[in-house]
């Protein structure tokens, strides 16, 4: 079974193998799932444990997203932060691709597409904005090494932050874009191709996110596709995967707003790998959108308006 498949079908069953593993819990039909943020769900065994949660739960279970109660990314701005991470930034097409991702987290905010995340909203009934802006971005040669642990990919955020090379920000997502030669030892290329989730840091709630590049170690995986619509496979690949985390972690930041309780899955993992109309670039490359004067190759994403569905655009 592909990687595409993993991401969009086997929330269920990988969820079941991690019960499994454990030794101790088996999934039934009536098993409530949460989010990852990795593409899968796992049990949710805090409901297991209060029965009056769990009925609850159960009685909403839908493989539509619906709402949990925790805090949305609804600020006027969600700012987003790119850690360049590895050697290989600045050589090669490195400064090109650097360059495809600028212009997506710069053009991305007030767009019909961003604008499907507008449907979400808060407990207070606030929505999320359709206004993102690039904030700030650094580059770190390669502090960690290049087989990166989830723990190690934390520490490159909290270190960007406490050292003030990237300000405190809760209004944020800080991206952890790693090179070619970079890996993520957790399961990058096998069992995701990104991921998002949050920490504490000096008090505050920051979010965060891994995106791995697949140009060399899985392009059929990832999408790292050739001929690609900007003529750098990598980068326009970890496009749709920015997408993906981006939407995610604007409407289910901590794990526990908007999610489907059937499976786990949040806006992005029911859309992952659908792109809706394609058309062709001057170099054969498909593509279907353009932002900032380039084109790209997004996923789509779950609209909850005007009823739940994956689009590419909102209204």
């Amino acid at each position: 079974m592909t990687l595409r498949l993993k991401l969009t079908l086997l929330a269920a069953g990988l969820a079941c193998a991690t019960a499994a593993h454990a030794g101790v819990i088996k999934e039934s039909k009536d098993s409530i799932f949460k989010p990852t943020g990795k593409g899968w769900g796992e049990l949710d065994l805090d409901s297991m444990s209060h029965p009056e949660k769990a009925a609850t739960l159960k009685a909403r279970r839908t493989s539509n997203l619906t709402y949990q109660g925790g805090p949305v990314m609804v600020a006027p701005t969600t700012n987003v932060y790119y850690i360049w991470y590895g050697s290989n930034w600045d050589s090669g097409n490195g400064p090109a691709s650097k360059s495809v991702l600028s212009t997506l987290a710069q053009s991305i905010g007030g767009s019909p597409y961003f604008n499907i995340n507008t449907t979400y909203y808060n407990g207070s009934n606030t929505h999320v904005s359709n206004s993102v802006k690039l904030a700030g971005s650094i580059t770190n040669s390669g502090t960690l090494g290049t087989q990166l642990t989830d723990a190690n990919i934390q520490t490159v955020v909290t270190n960007a932050i406490s050292s003030g090379a990237l300000p405190l920000d809760s209004n944020a997502v800080y991206f952890v874009m790693t090179d070619s030669a970079t890996t993520a030892t957790s399961g990058f290329c096998t069992q995701y191709c990104g991921w998002h989730t949050n920490t504490t840091v000096s008090g505050q709630n920051i979010k965060y996110a891994f995106v791995g590049n697949p140009e060399t170690q899985c392009p059929s995986a990832c999408g790292a596709n050739t001929p690609s619509p900007n003529n750098t496979p990598g980068a326009d690949a970890m496009a749709s995967i920015f997408a993906h985390e981006l939407e995610e972690a604007v409407t289910d930041p901590d794990g526990n707003a908007w999610y489907s309780l059937q499976s786990g899955m949040e806006n992005g993992d029911k859309c992952a790998w659908t792109f809706g109309t394609t058309y062709l670039a001057s170099n054969g490359a498909k593509y279907n959108v353009t932002l900032g004067g380039l084109k790209y190759l997004i996923q789509q994403n779950w609209t909850l308006l005007p009823s739940q569905a994956c689009t590419m655009q909102y209204p």
